[in-house]
């Protein structure tokens, strides 16, 4: 056999036996913790808010886990806090970047800047979904802290210890406090009043939204976002009557079921408040949904911009604009708009209608959702990953068909 011939045949199987890709393991987070009974608090937020979900496939991440002692002495799991609250915390918790104590130990002097899960939530104020993590060698602590000082306390944690590690993917430590993101009052249900705002009753006053309070009435969702006042409040994008009826019979929408109907009207709410002003200033163009919170992570998006001094709303297959301002008043902000925004998730990915001009250069959800993940190659403990991630899914499709035309070509030579 030739030289070539021996040096494919390595190459082959060096393809076939080495591949990053062959192997595709989905992580467990809540899996790590459960040997650690300090920690199933935690876990149970993980589970309960659906951030174990968001992160399953994330290949490198840092997490931040709070003993139970701490989180019941904290007003995160006081009976009032909205579930979206919770969560919105704990995304804060996951550090998108996998950090040993080698990494830890080894950090720059002023510290290092690490996107949280939250930041790509788009809910996060300008850059504040990032933490600040530094170690001091003289008390040989790492402090992790919010990068706005002025944010409510607690607003910094120190590391108490590693909890458990999967080399290079996903370390755990322990920290001796919560961290609260920049614009979060979690006393905010306790000290504030509620609005008490009746959702239906504003848009029958406000004219011309009567299909959408019937709707919203009837799905019985306009309790949910009447709940969801607290905290960092909602944005509603209500369509008007003529919107209702200008919905081409090929999307079937009278058709749907009640539960798709209801997630039609989630994909309506962002779960902030945004009054005009911030709409049209928005950072983040691509915005997650009450819907997202319901489906899972890049999902159920809504593509936001300014064009030609109006707010524009692309769903994907329909563009519609803010026509005018039923209600603002913090932490409602209600919007008339010109479109049902009808979700691609559900009426296929064709465009089925929308409003001049078009949207130009702005970047699909799908193109931005998952952002954030970094890989480092740096050592730690010796751990088996069988124990450490859920169940994998062998994937040979790609390398067989690469052992076959090696095969081929070895016949030939």
């Amino acid at each position: 056999m030739s030289i070539i011939s021996h040096f494919t045949l390595i190459v082959i199987l060096t393809t076939i036996f080495y591949s990053p890709t062959t192997i595709t393991n989905a992580v467990n987070i809540t899996r790590l913790l459960s040997p650690y009974p300090d920690l199933s608090d935690f876990s149970s937020l993980l589970s309960t808010t659906t951030v174990a979900a968001d992160i399953t496939q994330r290949t490198s991440l840092t997490l931040l886990a709070v003993p139970n002692s701490v989180l019941r002495a904290s007003p995160l799991t006081h009976r009032l806090t909205s579930s979206s609250t919770i969560a919105d915390v704990i995304r804060y918790h996951v550090l998108l970047q996998y950090l040993s104590i080698h990494d830890l130990h080894h950090l720059p002097t002023n510290g290092k800047l690490v996107t949280t899960l939250f930041q790509t939530t788009g809910r996060a104020v300008n850059n504040f979904g990032y933490v600040n993590v530094t170690y001091d060698e003289k008390t040989n602590e790492t402090i992790i802290r919010s990068p706005a000082t002025y944010s409510q306390q607690p607003n910094n944690a120190t590391v108490m210890s590693l909890v458990t590690v999967l080399p290079y993917n996903v370390s755990i430590y322990s920290v001796d406090s919560l961290i609260v993101p920049y614009g979060f009052d979690l006393l905010a249900s306790e000290t504030r009043p509620p609005l008490g705002l009746n959702i239906s009753k504003a848009l029958i006053d406000g004219h011309n939204f009567n299909v959408a309070a019937s709707m919203l009435a009837a799905s019985g969702v306009v309790s949910e976002f009447e709940g969801d006042e607290g905290g960092a409040g909602i944005t509603l994008f209500v369509p008007t009557d003529d919107a209702f009826a200008d919905i081409p019979m090929s999307a079937n929408f009278q058709s749907l079921p009640a539960d798709k109907k209801a997630d039609v009207l989630r994909f309506h709410v962002l779960h902030s408040y945004y009054p005009l002003g911030s709409l049209q200033s928005i950072v983040n163009p691509v915005q997650p949904t009450l819907a997202t919170e319901d489906k899972g992570a890049g999902s159920f998006t809504l593509n936001i911009s300014r064009i030609n001094g109006s707010v524009a709303i692309n769903t994907g297959i329909v563009q519609a604009s803010v026509t005018q301002t039923v209600f603002d008043q913090n932490p409602v902000a209600i919007f008339g708009i010109s479109k049902v925004l009808l979700p691609k998730e559900i009426f296929g990915k064709n465009a089925v209608v929308g409003d001049e001009p078009k949207m130009k250069g702005a970047e699909s959800p799908t193109a931005l959702s998952g952002s954030g993940d970094f890989a480092m190659g740096v050592n730690g403990p010796a751990l088996s990953p069988e124990e450490m991630r859920s169940d994998g899914t062998t994937v040979w499709c790609v390398n067989l068909g690469v052992l076959c035309i090696g095969l081929l070509f070895l016949l030939y030579v």
